[in-house]
C-alpha cells in the first residue's frame, strides 16, 4: 500500500499502541487530530508531557498526584486508622467517587500473579506493612478492595496472612461484585453497597 503520509502513519502506530486502541480506531484518532485547531493539538500533547513531567505518587498511599503528599493523605477529614488497599490509582478514583469511604488509600501498584512473574515482593506489601506497624499513626482496620479475580483473591490472603500477627482487624468489601470484574467497570451504586455491607476477612 504507498502511503500519503509518513507523519499520519508514524501517529497511527503509536496510537495504536495504547489500550483497546486498534489500528482503525488509531487511523480515526489520527485523522480528527489532523482536522482539528492547531492550539487544541498542542494542548493535547502538552497535557501528555506533563503527565510524564509533572504526575508523582504519593509518598504515603501510593497514589497518583501533583502534590506530595496527595490531597487525601493531607486531609485532616480523612480517617489515618483505616486504610483501603487497592491495586491501581484508578481504583481510588472509583472508591472516590462513591462518597462512602473516609478513610486512607494504599496503592499495591498490581496483585500477585505468578503466570505473569509478579510475587509479593514486586508490589508494595512491605510498605503497608510498615504502615500497619507505624507507632506514629496506629491503624485499626485494613479494608481489601481487591479486584475479586484469582489474582486478588490470592493477594488478599497474602496480605490476611502477613497482617495475622499486628492484631489489626481485616475486612474486605462485600460480595456481589461479579468474578473477573475489574473495579474501574462497577457501577457506584454496586460498589457503594459492596463497602457498607464488607465483613471480616
Amino acid at each position: 500500500m504507498q502511503l500519503t503520509s509518513e507523519t499520519l502513519e508514524r501517529a497511527v502506530e503509536h496510537l495504536s499502541k495504547l489500550p483497546g486502541v486498534g489500528r482503525k480506531s488509531a487511523q480515526r484518532l489520527a485523522m480528527h487530530l489532523v482536522k482539528q485547531d492547531k492550539d487544541q493539538v498542542l494542548q493535547l500533547a502538552q497535557a501528555l508531557i506533563d503527565l510524564k513531567q509533572k504526575i508523582r505518587y504519593c509518598s504515603s498511599c501510593f497514589t497518583i498526584t501533583d502534590d506530595d503528599p496527595c490531597p487525601i493523605c493531607r486531609s485532616a477529614k480523612r480517617q489515618r486508622n483505616v486504610l483501603c488497599v487497592v491495586e491501581e490509582s484508578r481504583d481510588v478514583y472509583v472508591i472516590e467517587k462513591t462518597n462512602e469511604f473516609r478513610g486512607s488509600y494504599h496503592v499495591l501498584g498490581g496483585v500477585i500473579s505468578p503466570l505473569d512473574d509478579v510475587g509479593p515482593d514486586d508490589i508494595r506489601i512491605k510498605e503497608l506493612i510498615a504502615r500497619v506497624n507505624s507507632n506514629s499513626e496506629p491503624v485499626s482496620e485494613v479494608i481489601l478492595a481487591l479486584n475479586p479475580d484469582a489474582e486478588g483473591e490470592a493477594t488478599s490472603f497474602y496480605i490476611h496472612k502477613m497482617l495475622s500477627p499486628f492484631g489489626v482487624k481485616v475486612t474486605r468489601i462485600a460480595h456481589g461484585i461479579p468474578m473477573g470484574t475489574e473495579l474501574e467497570f462497577i457501577d457506584e451504586a454496586t460498589l457503594s453497597k459492596a463497602f457498607i455491607g464488607r465483613n471480616i476477612f
